[in-house]
């Protein structure tokens, strides 16, 4: 009976063995599958850490980028501002110069008809100290200390009130250089009976000189220069200019000895200035005929 008994219980046990075998089986499987879950979770973790680690670099960059953007904003405002202020402030400039630019184009009109508007000159009285007037005449010398001619009493000024002499001397020199010789004639004649005591005076009559001499009315260009040395002896650039152009225009007036009298006055009071070599060389021009 024991032994049966022995017998049964072998049997029950060799018949329960499968099923705890599969069992284990299962719970090893099971095993396995949660350790794969937790490493997956650990990698899992990982990234997230990682990603987390970007999007805050990412962040960063994003508000130093914003912030720049902020900064460079506020820089082209401050910029655009300034600018406006400057335009605006040379838009100022630029109507005051159109209205100063209005003034004196009204006061050089104004000017120049007065100039239009003077009589014609009286023809100068010659001395008889000074070189004869006539061509034809035997030629006289340039004395250095000739009497000053006798000219007419200047007439009252229509300068417009308020023109400057050095606006009016620049007025006359344009139409002087402009190849006016008339209208400079008598915007120079103007300047020296309204300012003639002033240091441009003896410039204005060696330009009347000049526009004479330019047009070839060389009776007049001769008067005009001589008008220079008589009359403003004090300004050594002027008159030797006026000794030399005088030289040049006895020349076209064929008196050759009053020419060289004027170069050689010009080479023995003025030897350091420009038109002392030219009247050299003009002197040894005409002594070669």
């Amino acid at each position: 009976m024991k032994r049966t008994a022995t017998l049964i219980l072998s049997a029950l046990a060799l018949s329960a063995s499968p099923a705890h075998a599969a069992a284990n089986k299962e719970h090893l499987q099971l095993l396995a599958e949660i350790r794969m879950l937790q490493e997956q979770n650990q990698q899992l973790q990982q990234m997230l850490g990682s990603l987390q680690d970007t999007l805050k670099s990412v962040s960063t960059k994003l508000d130093d980028q914003a912030a720049a953007s902020r900064k460079a904003m506020a820089d082209q405002s401050l910029s655009v501002n300034n600018i406006g202020d400057t335009v605006r402030v040379l838009r100022e400039k630029a109507d005051d110069t159109n209205v100063r630019i209005s003034t004196v184009a009204q006061e050089i009109q104004a000017l120049r008809q007065a100039v239009t508007s003077m009589p014609a000159p009286q023809p100068i009285a010659q001395n008889p100290n000074l070189p004869p007037a006539d061509p034809n005449a035997a030629p006289g010398g340039v004395p250095p200390g000739a009497a000053t001619p006798t000219t007419q009493a200047p007439s009252p000024s229509n300068v417009p009130a308020g023109v400057s002499p050095q606006r009016m001397f620049d007025t006359s020199y344009d139409d002087f250089t402009a190849g006016r010789w008339d209208t400079a004639v008598k915007g120079f004649e103007l300047f020296i009976q309204t300012f003639p005591r002033l240091p441009q005076a003896a410039q204005a009559q060696f330009n009347i000189g000049a526009s004479y001499y330019n047009q070839g009315k060389w009776n007049e260009a001769r008067d005009a220069f001589l008008l220079v040395i008589t009359q403003y002896p004090q300004d050594a650039d002027t008159n030797a200019q006026a000794y030399f152009k005088l030289g040049q225009t006895y020349e076209q007036l064929k008196q050759i000895d009053a020419a060289k009298k004027a170069y050689e006055t010009v080479v023995q009071k003025y030897p350091t200035n420009f038109q002392a070599n030219q009247a050299t060389q003009a002197l040894a021009r005409l002594n070669r005929r």
